[in-house]
Protein backbone atom coordinates (compact mmCIF):
# COMPACT_ATOMS: atom_id res chain seq x y z
CA UNK A 1 0.00 0.00 0.00
CA UNK A 2 3.00 2.28 0.46
CA UNK A 3 4.27 1.58 -3.08
CA UNK A 4 4.41 4.11 -5.90
CA UNK A 5 1.24 4.39 -7.97
CA UNK A 6 0.46 4.35 -11.67
CA UNK A 7 -0.83 7.34 -13.60
CA UNK A 8 -4.41 8.11 -12.66
CA UNK A 9 -5.76 7.37 -16.15
CA UNK A 10 -4.31 3.83 -15.95
CA UNK A 11 -6.01 2.82 -12.70
CA UNK A 12 -7.89 -0.47 -12.81
CA UNK A 13 -11.14 -0.12 -10.88
CA UNK A 14 -14.71 -1.42 -10.85
CA UNK A 15 -17.83 -0.70 -8.86
CA UNK A 16 -20.07 -3.16 -7.03
CA UNK A 17 -20.75 -6.43 -8.85
CA UNK A 18 -18.29 -5.52 -11.61
CA UNK A 19 -20.29 -2.40 -12.44
CA UNK A 20 -18.19 0.09 -14.39
CA UNK A 21 -15.88 2.72 -12.95
CA UNK A 22 -15.49 6.08 -14.68
CA UNK A 23 -12.34 8.12 -14.10
CA UNK A 24 -12.20 11.88 -14.67
CA UNK A 25 -9.09 14.03 -14.50
CA UNK A 26 -11.27 16.90 -13.30
CA UNK A 27 -14.89 17.26 -12.27
CA UNK A 28 -16.94 19.91 -10.56
CA UNK A 29 -18.17 17.23 -8.14
CA UNK A 30 -18.42 13.43 -8.31
CA UNK A 31 -21.56 13.68 -6.18
CA UNK A 32 -23.31 16.10 -8.53
CA UNK A 33 -22.46 14.02 -11.60
CA UNK A 34 -23.63 10.75 -10.04
CA UNK A 35 -26.90 12.24 -8.83
CA UNK A 36 -27.64 13.66 -12.27
CA UNK A 37 -26.75 10.50 -14.18
CA UNK A 38 -28.59 8.20 -11.77
CA UNK A 39 -31.84 10.12 -12.02
CA UNK A 40 -31.64 10.19 -15.82
CA UNK A 41 -30.82 6.48 -16.08
CA UNK A 42 -27.37 6.97 -17.59
CA UNK A 43 -25.54 4.72 -15.11
CA UNK A 44 -26.13 1.34 -13.51
CA UNK A 45 -26.46 0.52 -9.79
CA UNK A 46 -23.02 -0.16 -8.35
CA UNK A 47 -21.28 2.35 -10.62
CA UNK A 48 -18.16 4.08 -9.31
CA UNK A 49 -17.16 7.63 -10.31
CA UNK A 50 -13.67 8.88 -9.42
CA UNK A 51 -12.08 12.28 -9.96
CA UNK A 52 -8.42 13.21 -9.69
CA UNK A 53 -9.52 16.70 -8.70
CA UNK A 54 -12.80 18.52 -8.02
CA UNK A 55 -13.43 22.18 -8.70
CA UNK A 56 -16.45 22.44 -6.40
CA UNK A 57 -16.13 19.63 -3.86
CA UNK A 58 -18.53 19.88 -0.95
CA UNK A 59 -19.18 18.08 2.32
CA UNK A 60 -22.21 18.17 4.56
CA UNK A 61 -24.14 21.45 4.69
CA UNK A 62 -22.26 22.70 1.62
CA UNK A 63 -19.00 23.03 3.52
CA UNK A 64 -15.93 23.27 1.31
CA UNK A 65 -13.94 20.08 0.69
CA UNK A 66 -10.60 21.06 -0.79
CA UNK A 67 -9.71 18.77 -3.72
CA UNK A 68 -6.14 19.29 -4.94
CA UNK A 69 -5.14 17.29 -8.03
CA UNK A 70 -3.05 14.13 -7.96
CA UNK A 71 -2.97 13.73 -4.19
CA UNK A 72 -6.22 12.50 -2.68
CA UNK A 73 -9.31 10.39 -3.36
CA UNK A 74 -12.66 11.82 -4.41
CA UNK A 75 -15.28 9.29 -5.45
CA UNK A 76 -18.96 8.31 -5.46
CA UNK A 77 -20.43 4.83 -5.40
CA UNK A 78 -24.07 4.17 -6.34
CA UNK A 79 -25.30 1.67 -3.74
CA UNK A 80 -28.52 -0.19 -4.67
CA UNK A 81 -31.06 -0.58 -1.86
CA UNK A 82 -32.49 -3.93 -2.98
CA UNK A 83 -33.46 -5.77 0.21
CA UNK A 84 -32.70 -2.76 2.44
CA UNK A 85 -35.61 -0.81 4.00
CA UNK A 86 -35.56 2.89 3.21
CA UNK A 87 -35.68 3.63 6.93
CA UNK A 88 -32.35 1.81 7.33
CA UNK A 89 -30.60 3.56 4.43
CA UNK A 90 -28.95 6.28 6.59
CA UNK A 91 -27.17 3.56 8.56
CA UNK A 92 -25.20 2.61 5.44
CA UNK A 93 -22.95 5.63 5.96
CA UNK A 94 -22.18 4.45 9.50
CA UNK A 95 -21.20 1.03 8.18
CA UNK A 96 -19.05 2.67 5.49
CA UNK A 97 -17.32 4.89 8.05
CA UNK A 98 -16.44 1.91 10.21
CA UNK A 99 -15.22 -0.22 7.29
CA UNK A 100 -13.05 2.59 5.95
CA UNK A 101 -11.71 3.43 9.41
CA UNK A 102 -10.64 -0.18 9.91
CA UNK A 103 -8.65 -0.01 6.67
CA UNK A 104 -7.02 3.26 7.71
CA UNK A 105 -6.26 1.88 11.17
CA UNK A 106 -4.51 -1.06 9.51
CA UNK A 107 -2.36 1.35 7.50
CA UNK A 108 -1.55 3.31 10.64
CA UNK A 109 -0.56 0.16 12.51
CA UNK A 110 1.66 -0.99 9.63
CA UNK A 111 3.35 2.41 9.42
CA UNK A 112 3.94 2.49 13.17
CA UNK A 113 5.43 -0.99 13.06
CA UNK A 114 7.85 0.23 10.36
CA UNK A 115 8.75 3.27 12.46
CA UNK A 116 7.24 5.74 9.97
CA UNK A 117 3.96 6.74 11.62
CA UNK A 118 3.43 9.93 13.60
CA UNK A 119 2.03 8.66 16.90
CA UNK A 120 1.61 12.22 18.20
CA UNK A 121 -1.47 12.59 15.99
CA UNK A 122 -3.38 10.00 18.00
CA UNK A 123 -5.32 6.97 16.77
CA UNK A 124 -7.64 6.57 13.80
CA UNK A 125 -11.16 6.67 15.16
CA UNK A 126 -14.80 7.16 14.15
CA UNK A 127 -17.04 9.98 15.33
CA UNK A 128 -20.80 9.71 15.15
CA UNK A 129 -22.52 9.76 12.76
CA UNK A 130 -19.96 9.02 10.01
CA UNK A 131 -16.78 11.04 10.39
CA UNK A 132 -13.31 9.49 10.40
CA UNK A 133 -10.59 11.22 12.39
CA UNK A 134 -7.10 10.73 13.69
CA UNK A 135 -7.18 12.06 17.22
CA UNK A 136 -9.57 14.97 16.72
CA UNK A 137 -8.44 15.84 13.18
CA UNK A 138 -10.67 14.84 10.28
CA UNK A 139 -9.26 13.32 7.11
CA UNK A 140 -12.21 11.46 5.57
CA UNK A 141 -15.74 12.70 4.97
CA UNK A 142 -18.81 10.85 3.72
CA UNK A 143 -21.84 12.47 2.11
CA UNK A 144 -24.84 10.32 1.17
CA UNK A 145 -28.06 11.15 -0.63
CA UNK A 146 -31.07 9.06 -1.59
CA UNK A 147 -31.63 9.00 -5.35
CA UNK A 148 -34.05 7.13 -7.60
CA UNK A 149 -32.48 5.39 -10.57
CA UNK A 150 -34.49 5.87 -13.75
CA UNK A 151 -35.15 2.42 -15.26
CA UNK A 152 -34.07 1.56 -18.78
CA UNK A 153 -37.53 0.14 -19.45
CA UNK A 154 -40.99 1.24 -18.35
CA UNK A 155 -40.97 0.33 -14.67
CA UNK A 156 -40.80 1.93 -11.23
CA UNK A 157 -37.62 3.89 -10.43
CA UNK A 158 -35.44 2.09 -7.89
CA UNK A 159 -33.98 3.78 -4.80
CA UNK A 160 -30.23 3.89 -4.26
CA UNK A 161 -27.71 5.74 -2.15
CA UNK A 162 -25.24 8.01 -3.90
CA UNK A 163 -22.34 7.94 -1.45
CA UNK A 164 -19.66 10.56 -1.93
CA UNK A 165 -16.32 10.14 -0.18
CA UNK A 166 -13.40 12.51 0.16
CA UNK A 167 -10.14 11.27 1.68
CA UNK A 168 -7.06 13.38 2.35
CA UNK A 169 -4.44 10.85 1.28
CA UNK A 170 -1.14 12.36 0.10
CA UNK A 171 -1.74 16.06 0.67
CA UNK A 172 -0.22 17.97 3.60
CA UNK A 173 -2.32 19.05 6.57
CA UNK A 174 -0.69 22.50 6.55
CA UNK A 175 -2.46 23.16 3.26
CA UNK A 176 -5.84 23.12 5.01
CA UNK A 177 -5.10 25.83 7.59
CA UNK A 178 -7.41 28.28 5.79
CA UNK A 179 -10.41 26.04 6.57
CA UNK A 180 -10.12 26.81 10.28
CA UNK A 181 -10.84 23.17 11.13
CA UNK A 182 -8.71 20.37 12.56
CA UNK A 183 -7.60 18.45 9.45
CA UNK A 184 -4.93 15.82 8.80
CA UNK A 185 -3.97 13.41 6.01
CA UNK A 186 -3.08 9.74 5.69
CA UNK A 187 0.43 10.73 4.59
CA UNK A 188 0.90 12.64 7.83
CA UNK A 189 -0.54 9.77 9.86
CA UNK A 190 1.59 7.10 8.18
CA UNK A 191 4.70 9.18 7.51
CA UNK A 192 4.83 8.12 3.85
CA UNK A 193 2.90 8.35 0.60
CA UNK A 194 0.15 5.85 -0.13
CA UNK A 195 -0.83 4.18 -3.39
CA UNK A 196 -4.27 5.67 -4.02
CA UNK A 197 -5.30 3.07 -6.60
CA UNK A 198 -4.63 0.14 -4.26
CA UNK A 199 -6.31 1.95 -1.38
CA UNK A 200 -9.46 2.61 -3.39
CA UNK A 201 -9.58 -0.98 -4.63
CA UNK A 202 -9.48 -2.19 -1.02
CA UNK A 203 -12.08 0.30 0.18
CA UNK A 204 -14.59 -0.61 -2.54
CA UNK A 205 -14.09 -4.37 -2.08
CA UNK A 206 -14.48 -4.15 1.71
CA UNK A 207 -17.51 -1.87 1.41
CA UNK A 208 -19.25 -4.19 -1.04
CA UNK A 209 -18.83 -7.14 1.35
CA UNK A 210 -20.05 -5.02 4.25
CA UNK A 211 -23.17 -3.89 2.39
CA UNK A 212 -24.01 -7.53 1.70
CA UNK A 213 -23.72 -8.27 5.42
CA UNK A 214 -25.75 -5.18 6.28
CA UNK A 215 -28.47 -6.28 3.88
CA UNK A 216 -28.68 -9.61 5.71
CA UNK A 217 -28.22 -8.54 9.34
CA UNK A 218 -28.84 -4.80 9.62
CA UNK A 219 -26.80 -2.35 11.69
CA UNK A 220 -26.75 -4.20 15.01
CA UNK A 221 -23.67 -6.41 14.36
CA UNK A 222 -21.69 -3.27 13.50
CA UNK A 223 -22.50 -1.37 16.67
CA UNK A 224 -20.12 -3.34 18.91
CA UNK A 225 -17.29 -2.84 16.42
CA UNK A 226 -18.11 0.87 16.23
CA UNK A 227 -17.92 1.19 20.02
CA UNK A 228 -14.49 -0.47 20.05
CA UNK A 229 -13.16 2.14 17.64
CA UNK A 230 -15.09 5.18 18.94
CA UNK A 231 -12.96 7.20 21.38
CA UNK A 232 -15.65 9.77 22.21
CA UNK A 233 -18.31 7.80 24.07
CA UNK A 234 -18.28 9.20 27.59
CA UNK A 235 -16.80 12.52 26.49
CA UNK A 236 -18.46 15.91 26.39
CA UNK A 237 -19.74 17.21 23.09
CA UNK A 238 -22.22 19.41 21.30
CA UNK A 239 -25.01 18.17 19.08
CA UNK A 240 -26.06 20.55 16.32
CA UNK A 241 -29.58 19.95 15.03
CA UNK A 242 -31.15 21.50 11.92
CA UNK A 243 -27.68 22.73 11.11
CA UNK A 244 -27.39 24.87 8.01
CA UNK A 245 -24.00 26.30 8.83
CA UNK A 246 -21.29 26.72 6.23
CA UNK A 247 -17.58 27.47 6.46
CA UNK A 248 -18.51 31.14 6.72
CA UNK A 249 -20.97 30.97 9.64
CA UNK A 250 -19.94 27.79 11.45
CA UNK A 251 -18.47 29.70 14.40
CA UNK A 252 -21.54 31.87 14.86
CA UNK A 253 -23.82 28.83 14.79
CA UNK A 254 -26.31 30.63 12.57
CA UNK A 255 -29.20 28.41 11.61
CA UNK A 256 -28.36 25.79 14.21
CA UNK A 257 -29.83 24.52 17.46
CA UNK A 258 -26.91 23.60 19.71
CA UNK A 259 -27.08 21.44 22.83
CA UNK A 260 -24.05 20.65 24.96
CA UNK A 261 -23.71 17.65 27.22
CA UNK A 262 -22.25 14.17 27.48
CA UNK A 263 -22.11 11.41 24.86
CA UNK A 264 -23.60 8.39 26.62
CA UNK A 265 -23.69 5.68 23.98
CA UNK A 266 -24.35 4.56 20.43
CA UNK A 267 -27.51 2.46 20.48
CA UNK A 268 -28.33 -0.74 18.61
CA UNK A 269 -30.11 1.17 15.83
CA UNK A 270 -27.13 3.47 15.26
CA UNK A 271 -28.66 6.46 17.06
CA UNK A 272 -26.79 8.54 19.63
CA UNK A 273 -27.77 8.63 23.30
CA UNK A 274 -26.94 12.10 24.57
CA UNK A 275 -27.36 13.66 28.03
CA UNK A 276 -27.88 17.40 27.80
CA UNK A 277 -26.56 19.74 30.45
CA UNK A 278 -30.13 20.42 31.60
CA UNK A 279 -30.39 16.75 32.59
CA UNK A 280 -32.59 15.56 29.73
CA UNK A 281 -31.53 12.47 27.80
CA UNK A 282 -32.15 12.53 24.08
CA UNK A 283 -32.00 9.92 21.35
CA UNK A 284 -30.44 11.63 18.33
CA UNK A 285 -30.96 10.19 14.88
CA UNK A 286 -29.63 13.00 12.70
CA UNK A 287 -27.29 15.81 13.72
CA UNK A 288 -23.71 16.96 13.69
CA UNK A 289 -21.57 16.16 16.70
CA UNK A 290 -18.75 18.45 17.74
CA UNK A 291 -16.16 17.26 20.25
Amino acid sequence: MFSSERNFVDWHLSGFGDAPAFLFKSLESTHSLMKRQATTGEILPGTLIVADTQTAGRGRHERTWDSPAGLNLYFNILIPLDGIPLASAPQITQVAALIFAEVFKGLQDDANAQGHGDTSLGKVTVKWPNDILCGKSKFCGILAELVYIKPTVDSIPKPAISMGVGINVNSDSVNYAHLNRAVTTLKDICGQRINREKLLQMLIANLERAIGQFRAFGIRPWVAAWKRMDQFIGARGTIIVNNHCTDQNRDSGAGAIKKTGAILDMQDDGSLLFKCDDGTIETVYSADLEI
